[in-house]
């Protein structure tokens, strides 16, 4: 890359974005607020905007099988970095997008970033969006991120989007926007890992606005020690539409947490499911995988990773 990025900065870009070295195509790679490197392709522009600090990324009608890397990394202490990223996707499209943000903190000092991502979705399109983050670091700064996510879907239009929390963030408030048109369908899995003291709230608010419209929202999380997380998903069907929002949580520890899936309809058409799931590992669960071989710890590990995956 044209700027030297230390050991840290590439193992919180494979953690994140699973990038080693130079990644194919188009990306955006920022670090404390600053552009390391960019690089478009013959489809897909990436651009600095002129009001706000972050990138327009304009994607050609018609791409196939492109993909656009825009990871984020923080390694500065004490800053607070905002930026604004907007996705125009036109029609006919089958991209998928790699996001995600590491901080990664020495000090007693906080370091956040707070991405604002707006995806537009033009007609047949399908997106695939997958966004990791992660901290890490043996200072007590905190560790924040507080992602908004908003999503404007076409007709016929299709989206997944896999929001996922890894280890290490001390604090986030995720909000989740989505506006459906008809036929657009949309499936949003988040996952939360939370450990310590951390706390984490999550907001989703999807209004499915056109006829055969549809999501699922998956939410699957874990809560160890004394951390605490909040899950407020709201699905709201105003045409003849579908909706299914899920939220599966394992508590550990003195965690708690807090799920609250709504659904609201305002149209006669609209089918609208929710439930939700709050529990501790089953115990024959780890003594079944303790009669393979595996310690306690490692049986416990395992269930997680399967839980979260």
């Amino acid at each position: 890359m044209a700027v030297d990025l230390s050991p840290i900065d590439e193992s919180l870009l494979a953690e994140i974005a699973n990038i080693h070295g130079m990644p194919k195509g188009a990306f955006n790679i920022r670090k404390d607020g600053e552009l390391v490197e960019r690089h478009s392709s013959a489809n897909i522009e990436i651009a600095t905007k002129t009001d706000n600090p972050g990138i327009d990324i304009r994607i050609k009608a018609g791409t196939k099988g492109e993909t656009v890397y825009i990871p984020v990394i923080v390694t500065q202490s004490g800053l607070k970095d905002v930026v604004y990223n907007t996705f125009y996707i036109e029609d006919d499209c089958d991209v998928t997008i790699i996001a995600g943000c590491g901080i990664h903190n020495e000090s007693h000092q906080a370091s956040e970033h707070d991405g604002i991502h707006t995806f537009y979705c033009g007609k047949n399109s399908h997106v695939k969006y997958v966004e990791k983050h992660y901290g890490e670091g043996t200072g007590t700064g905190e560790r924040i991120l507080n992602p908004v996510t908003n999503v404007i879907m076409d007709e016929n239009s299709s989206c997944e989007m896999e929001l996922t929390q890894l280890r290490g963030v001390s604090s986030t408030v995720r909000d989740t926007n989505a506006e459906l048109g008809a036929g657009a369908k949309l499936v949003l899995t988040e996952k939360l890992l939370t450990h310590d003291d951390q706390v984490a709230t999550s907001n989703m608010k999807v209004e499915l606005k056109g006829d055969d419209s549809s999501v699922q929202v998956i939410s699957r999380s874990v809560a160890q020690d004394n951390s605490k997380q909040i899950f407020n998903p709201l699905v709201i069907g105003e045409a003849q539409c579908r909706g299914h929002v899920q939220c599966d949580a394992i508590l550990m520890g003195t965690a708690k947490v807090t799920a609250i899936p709504g659904i609201e309809a305002a149209h006669e058409d609209a089918l609208l499911v929710h439930e939700a799931a709050i529990g501790k590992i089953a115990g024959d669960q780890i003594t079944k995988l303790m009669t393979l071989g595996l310690t306690e710890e490692e049986a416990e590990q395992e269930i997680l990773e399967d839980f979260l995956n």
